[in-house]
């Protein structure tokens, strides 16, 4: 974890905001900040009193918790310095944590003793909060810059909590040169998978990159395996799992999930449980493997290591044969109901979903898909094509389905957990089994 005082510009706010607001209402007339009442949002979705800024040059600190993905590191200070210059009165004090490990025990402190101003997650933990009556909606204003699809799982009973920015894709990515030369088709089924690990192990060629000492990686590739093997065919496995109808103990499919997480490790480094994700990454690149599980997480190392690397991305395969790409909506900005600067955390968000030189720095740097309208990244992307042609041919599904039925903290990552120490041989896959079923009170977002 890593905390950050920012100094702010100590100017009166330009004319020019004073006049033009945060966006919140058209026709550049300034409207008055309702009157907060305790525990109400700052404005609700879609209303035309969404908070403006005072017009005052009061200076505002507003404290941020960012629950930060490996690519996002650095990024604040970008949106840092689009601030000052946009609204210099306004100050961020971030509190940048690891979303995997750090964010929710972070949320859950924060809980007891008041929320930070803004929160930045990911679109599933909208549905963890925004039913504690502890996130403020988010004003059509700002919605409207986003594309449709960014509303999709962040809107709770007809309200929307929380502003998608980027996304991620997640399967597995592959050395497309080494595909090439070798003569192997994209794989779309298991049989055809296996053939790939074949013809690799008999060429001395390592199938798959991976990093197994980070925990996170299992739980996301299990989730990547449990959306095509099991929640395309049944999204409402999760509730039937609280309601006694299904376990991993007797689903097959699950299991399915869980055992190809052994697929990988018998086909990989030796030492992947001592490998971080930059030297895995970095040995994938050299082309010491063909494949990778993974997600848009991996194109920063993958471009920073070599720009000139040729890689593309397909589903990871499952029994039926047809699997879907996945989409994962990553870096989403939530309010506190509670805050006590409604004007100045939709300037953030006005900063944020309209500043279009900032959001293609902020997409190149961690080499991710835009969420906001008419904005397109300018970093080349190898494996841009292949989504394409899956999205061309509705194979892409969005990953928080999943997420949403098995919520992240306190279930699949500590599922992960056993998932390792089987793979290590500390623990029966029984006992795996066993330990998921024991934590189905902790596998909603809603207990």
């Amino acid at each position: 974890m890593k905390r950050k005082q920012v100094l702010g510009v100590l100017a009166a706010i330009t004319a020019s905001c004073v006049l033009a607001g945060c966006g919140g209402s058209s026709g550049g007339t300034q409207t008055a900040a309702p009157e907060k009442t305790e525990g109400a949002p700052a404005a609700e979705a879609g209303s035309s009193e969404a908070a403006q800024p005072s017009g005052s040059d009061e200076k505002v600190t507003l404290t941020v918790l960012a629950g930060q993905s490996t690519t996002d590191a650095g990024i604040e200070d970008m949106i840092d310095e689009a601030l000052a210059e946009k609204y210099p009165n306004i100050t961020l004090e971030w509190e940048c944590v690891d979303w995997g490990n750090d964010f929710q025990p972070k949320m859950q402190q924060y809980l007891q003793s008041g929320l930070p101003d803004i929160m930045i997650g990911k679109a599933q933990d909208v549905a963890t909060y925004a039913p504690l009556g502890v996130l403020g909606t988010i004003d059509d204003t700002y919605l409207n810059r986003g594309l449709d699809a960014a509303r999709e799982n962040v809107t709770v009973d007809g309200k929307t909590y929380g502003m998608v920015y980027n996304a991620l894709y997640q399967g597995v990515y592959y050395n497309k040169a080494m595909f090439e030369e070798n003569g192997w088709e994209i794989p779309k089924t298991q049989d055809d998978l296996q053939k790939i690990i074949d013809d690799c192990n008999a060429k001395g060629i390592t199938p798959f990159a991976s990093h197994m000492v980070d925990t996170w990686s299992i739980g996301n590739v299990t989730m990547q395996f449990a959306m095509n093997d099991v929640f395309n065919k049944d999204p409402e496995w999760g509730d039937k799992f609280r309601a006694g109808e299904v376990s991993f103990a007797d689903s097959k499919e699950f299991q399915t999930a869980y055992e190809y997480n052994k697929l990988i490790f018998d086909n990989t480094f030796a030492n992947t449980f001592s490998m971080e994700q930059t030297d895995c990454d970095a040995r994938m690149v050299q082309g010491e493997a063909a494949m990778k599980v993974s997600g848009s997480w991996s194109i920063q190392n993958f471009l920073d290591i070599d720009d000139a690397f040729e890689f593309g991305i397909f589903p990871f395969p499952n029994q039926t044969g047809d699997s879907k790409l996945i989409f994962e909506p990553n870096i989403t900005l939530m309010t506190s109901a509670k805050t006590e600067h409604p004007d100045a955390v939709n300037c953030v968000l006005d900063l944020l979903t309209s500043d279009k030189e900032l959001a293609v720095e902020i997409y190149d740097y961690t080499k991710t898909a835009s969420m906001l309208k008419d904005v397109t990244p300018t970093f080349e992307n190898p494996s841009q094509e292949d989504i394409d042609k899956y999205a061309a041919d509705d194979m892409i599904v969005d990953v928080t389905l999943g997420n949403n039925q098995l919520v992240w903290g306190g279930f699949q990552e500590e599922n992960a957990k056993d998932i390792a120490a089987w793979l290590q041989g500390d623990e029966t896959f029984e006992d795996v089994l066993a330990a998921s079923d024991a934590r189905v009170d902790a596998s909603s977002a809603t207990k």
